[in-house]
C-alpha cells in the first residue's frame, strides 16, 4: 500500500469513488423527491472525481479549491457530461447540479484537507482515508435509515391511483392540501386505529410497571445480597432472552388455549413481561453494582431496614437507570407482534402491531397499510429522539464503580 503515500494517487482514487457515491446519492434523492429520472453516469462520475481528486490534492488554498471544484462538477452535470444525467425540467436540474456542486466542492476539499500532492506522512494519508471512510459510513446509514422511512411517509400520502399508475413515483401534488392524509383519516374512521392506539400504549405501559416490579428486586438481589446460586443466577439471566422467541410460540399458545388467555388483554400483559424482564434484570443489576454501597450501609446504620434503604436511598440514585430501562421495556412491548399475532383474533382488542398486520391484504389499498406504519412508527421515533440522551446517560452511568 506505499503507492498510496502520495497525494497524486490518493486524491484521484478518493475523488472518483467519492464524487460517484455523491451523484448516486443526489440522483435518488432527487428521482424521489420530484419522480423524474436522475441517473449517475459511473464512468463519467469516475472519471470527474479522479479529476477533481488530484485538484483537491494541489496546494491552494481550501476555499479557492472547493469554488473550483464546485464549479466543474456544476458545468459538467448540467452539460451531460458529468456524474449525472438528467431528464427533468431546468430548474430541478439546476437544482439538483448545484446541490452536487456545493456538496462535492466542500466536501472533497475537506477530505483531502492536508495532503500535498507530493509524498505523504503515514498520518496525513491515514486522516485523509479516514475522512473518506467516515462520509462513505454517514451517507451508508443515513440512507438505509431514511430511505424507507421516506418511501413509507410518501406512499401513505398518494392515491390508490396515483401508486398503481407509477410505483416508484414518490413525488407529493401538495395542490391537494389536506386530502394528502385521506388515508389517516379512514384509518380512524373505518380501521378503529384509534382503539389498537389505546390498547397498545396501555399494554405497554402495564408491561413496564411488571417489569420493573419484578426486575428491579431481582436486580438488587443479584447485585447487593449474598444466597446460594447467586453468580449462576447472574449468568443465566441472559440466556432465557436469547431463546428465540418462535421456539415457545406452539407451547405458549397451546397453554394459553387451554387456560383461556388466548384472545385476552390479560394474557398478552402476562407474556409480554416474559420477554422483557430478563434483559431489564441485565440491565438494572449493572446500575446497581456501580452505586457505592457505602451509602447504602450507611442507611442500614441508621435504623432503616433493607425495604426502606432500597426505596429511600437506592431508588431515587437509580432514576436515570430506571428512566432508561422502562422507555426500552415500552418500546419493546409497543413494537412485539409475534405474540400479538399469535394469541389474539379478535379485531376489538387488537394491539397496534396485529391491527396493521390485518391491513396486509389484497382488498385495502396500500397506501392504508404504509399509514398504520407511519402511525406506529412515528409516537416511539419521537419518544426516543426526545429521551436519547438522557437514555444514553441512564444506561452508560452505571459502567463504571465508584
Amino acid at each position: 500500500m506505499s503507492f498510496l503515500r502520495y497525494g497524486y494517487i490518493t486524491g484521484p482514487i478518493i475523488g472518483a469513488v467519492w464524487i460517484f457515491v455523491l451523484a448516486t446519492t443526489v440522483a435518488i434523492t432527487m428521482s424521489f423527491a420530484t419522480g423524474d429520472p436522475f441517473r449517475p453516469t459511473l464512468w463519467l462520475s469516475l472519471a470527474t472525481g479522479a479529476v477533481l481528486g488530484l485538484g483537491a490534492a494541489w496546494e491552494l488554498s481550501s476555499r479557492i479549491k472547493a469554488a473550483a471544484i464546485a464549479a466543474v462538477i456544476f458545468v459538467l452535470t448540467l452539460v451531460g457530461f458529468g456524474p449525472m444525467v438528467m431528464e427533468t425540467s431546468a430548474f430541478n436540474a439546476v437544482f439538483a447540479a448545484g446541490a452536487l456542486a456545493v456538496i462535492g466542492g466542500w466536501s472533497l476539499t475537506k477530505i483531502m484537507e492536508g495532503c500535498p500532492m507530493g509524498a505523504l506522512t503515514r498520518h496525513e494519508m491515514e486522516e485523509a482515508w479516514i475522512r473518506f471512510l467516515t462520509g462513505l459510513g454517514y451517507i451508508f446509514f443515513t440512507a438505509i435509515v431514511l430511505v424507507p422511512f421516506y418511501v413509507m411517509v410518501m406512499t401513505s400520502l398518494k392515491s390508490q391511483s396515483a401508486l398503481l399508475q407509477n410505483p416508484l413515483d414518490f413525488s407529493l401534488d401538495l395542490d391537494k392540501g389536506w386530502a394528502l392524509f385521506r388515508s389517516y383519516q379512514e384509518l380512524f374512521a373505518d380501521f378503529n386505529f384509534g382503539t389498537y392506539l389505546w390498547t397498545s400504549f396501555y399494554v405497554s405501559v402495564l408491561t413496564v410497571f411488571i417489569t420493573l416490579a419484578f426486575s428491579i428486586p431481582g436486580a438488587y438481589a443479584v447485585a447487593r445480597l449474598q444466597f446460594k446460586g447467586r453468580a449462576a443466577f447472574s449468568r443465566s439471566i441472559l440466556m432465557i432472552y436469547m431463546v428465540p422467541m418462535i421456539v415457545l410460540a406452539l407451547p405458549i399458545y397451546i397453554a394459553f388455549s387451554v387456560t383461556g388467555l388466548r384472545n385476552t388483554i390479560l394474557g398478552i400483559v402476562l407474556i409480554y413481561p416474559v420477554t422483557t424482564i430478563p434483559v431489564a434484570l441485565y440491565m438494572l443489576q449493572g446500575y446497581f453494582r456501580g452505586l457505592p454501597a457505602e451509602v447504602e450501609e450507611a442507611g442500614l446504620m441508621d435504623g432503616l431496614n433493607r425495604l426502606q434503604v432500597i426505596w429511600k436511598i437506592t431508588l431515587p440514585l437509580a432514576l436515570p437507570a430506571l428512566a432508561s430501562v422502562s422507555l426500552y421495556v415500552f418500546m419493546i412491548a409497543w413494537n412485539e407482534f409475534l405474540l400479538a399475532f399469535m394469541l389474539l383474533d379478535d379485531p376489538d382488542i387488537f394491539t397496534l402491531t396485529r391491527g396493521i398486520a390485518s391491513l396486509n391484504s389484497s382488498e385495502i389499498p396500500r397506501e392504508h397499510l404504509m399509514a398504520g406504519a407511519v402511525i406506529a412508527t412515528v409516537p416511539v421515533m419521537a419518544l426516543f429522539l426526545g429521551l436519547e440522551k438522557f437514555m444514553t446517560k441512564g444506561l452508560t452511568a452505571g459502567s463504571v464503580k465508584g
